[in-house]
């Protein structure tokens, strides 16, 4: 069971066609895209993934489909968040079934756990698989924070709880994440969840980043990743000032997986843009903001 999770990792937008089925072609070589460009691995279903939208079913098809369509050139690893636990453990039983690497799990959001019931709910899913889990943070999202302390007691009690998954816009939190943990567990990752935070992540000590613009342009990602390994730190920080410029994709739609469906799809990829309901179309002057960001 490998549990280093060290550098950039991509939570796939999930390409489907406008049947609403997989489009195996579009989304394989978006897949082969990613991994291609040296992407240390790939996250199915996280936000951007839209992971609240699609049944199981649709996600079971999902796992199968991807797992052996990276064959093992880069990590696969699994969004099974939800709010109906059996759901979240069936999704579980079956990444592990099918060969996936990790699972990756967010809080059960609307109600947002207290600490005693977030630690329940994650044992159960650390206790349900041998494979490695990672925990997803958003709290702007699920309604609740999942605080270094909190944070350091689960990686105590489940050893095949070996990283997380840091979506709080402060390096702060990341940081005071970082020390709990690695008092309990030397060797457990922390990846941030914002695009920009690579570098001060890799200061505080952590282990990189999960972010959505590496959907976009992943070769700029592991640049940096690869530049910062190497000690070429004038490099790891121009790779950076471009992300930071690409940070105004998110803010040019209704909700940000649009965006970045959008900005495949301006690179090249002719995908359908259109999300699951909720949604909002993008307008032309939308569409045409997110081309102008990436030129």
């Amino acid at each position: 069971m490998r549990t280093d999770f060290e550098g950039v990792f991509c939570p796939s937008i999930t390409i489907a066609t406008a049947a609403g089925d997989i489009d195996a072609e579009l989304w394989g070589r978006h897949l082969d895209h990613l991994v291609e460009a040296g992407i240390n691995g790939v996250l199915l279903f996280g936000s951007i993934g839209e992971f609240y939208a699609y049944p199981l079913e649709f996600k079971q098809q999902a796992v199968d489909f991807a797992v052996q369509r990276v064959a093992g050139r880069a990590r696969v690893l699994v969004g099974v968040g939800g709010t109906n636990l059996d759901e979240v453990l069936a999704l579980s039983a079956y990444a592990e079934q099918t060969g996936a690497d990790a699972l990756v799990a967010v809080s059960p959001y609307y109600f947002g756990p207290s600490d005693a019931a977030a630690e329940r709910y994650f044992g159960a899913v650390c206790d349900a698989v041998d494979m490695p889990v990672l925990l997803y943070n958003f709290p702007p999202r699920t309604g609740s924070d999942l605080n270094p302390s909190l944070v350091a007691r689960l990686a105590a009690a489940h050893r095949n709880l070996v990283g997380i998954k840091d979506t709080v816009d402060t390096i702060s939190h990341t940081r005071k994440v970082i020390a709990a943990v690695r008092e309990v567990n030397p060797d457990f990752a922390v990846l941030s969840g914002f695009d920009e935070y690579y570098v001060p992540n890799r200061i505080a000590g952590g282990n990189g980043v999960l972010c959505g613009l590496t959907n976009v342009e992943p070769e700029t990602f592991v640049a940096m990743h690869r530049a910062w390994q190497s000690g070429d730190y004038d490099r790891a920080i121009a790779c950076a000032r471009r992300i930071s410029s690409l940070m105004a994709v998110y803010d040019q739609a209704d909700l940000f997986i649009s965006a970045i469906k959008e900005a495949v799809r301006v690179k090249g990829l002719p995908i359908d843009t259109s999300i699951r309901e909720p949604q909002v179309a993008l307008s032309e002057s939308q569409r045409a903001a997110i081309a102008r960001i990436l030129a």
